[in-house]
């Protein structure tokens, strides 16, 4: 007797969309939400915190007073980046640029210089690994500042020649941080004014 060999069940599991970039650009304009595009697939970004809103407040208005009459500006998380070589857009949370923004869009940058993100429970891997890889594909790119919401911790990534970057935490009370790629110096103090630190363990975010 020969036995009949069942056939596998057919998968059910739906594999998620992918569209193009001009595809996400058409429907990201129209949307109230942001979303990250990741080579294909589209990511809803999530809200920020009050301590969170408060550090990219106090930085940028830091950056902002302090790089006036420079040839740099300062542009705060709703402003997308476009980064070509890993393709994918995303709303960085401070960024400063000198020079134009992205060629035909008034709305797109590509060029920034120094990178600021403010670190959550949700997010802070990926800011780390992948986020940080793409962002050294940008030509240009010099500085990488993360910031921690849950205590007084500061991680700052400096470039120095091609594929090598300096590494310096900041978490005393009366530091000063030096924005290196900008010549300007901010006190840690200032950063986290207002700031009420909550454990981690009981983020929301």
């Amino acid at each position: 007797m020969v036995s009949q060999v069942q056939k596998p069940a057919e998968s059910t599991i739906e594999q998620p969309q992918r569209y193009s970039p001009e595809e996400y650009l058409v429907m990201e304009v129209r949307s109230a939400d942001r979303h990250e595009y990741r080579d294909g697939e589209i990511v809803l970004m999530t809200g920020a915190t009050p301590n969170h809103n408060r550090i990219a407040r106090n930085l940028c208005t830091a950056m902002t007073i302090g790089l006036q009459g420079k040839p740099l500006e300062v542009f705060v998380a709703d402003q997308r980046l476009w980064i070509a070589q890993a393709r994918l857009y995303t709303y960085p949370d401070i960024m400063v640029i000198e020079g134009a923004l992205q060629s035909g869009r008034k709305d797109t940058v590509v060029n920034p210089t120094l990178i600021v993100e403010v670190l959550s429970k949700s997010t802070q891997a990926y800011d780390r690994g992948d986020k940080f890889a793409a962002y050294r594909t940008i030509e240009g790119f010099q500085e990488y500042i993360l910031v921690d919401q849950y205590s007084r911790h500061i991680e700052q990534y400096v470039k120095t020649s091609a594929k090598k970057w300096d590494f310096q935490e900041y978490d005393e009370t009366d530091i000063v941080v030096q924005l290196k790629s900008i010549d300007l110096e901010v006190e840690i103090t200032y950063i986290y004014d207002k700031v009420e630190f909550v454990p981690a363990t009981v983020e929301i975010e």
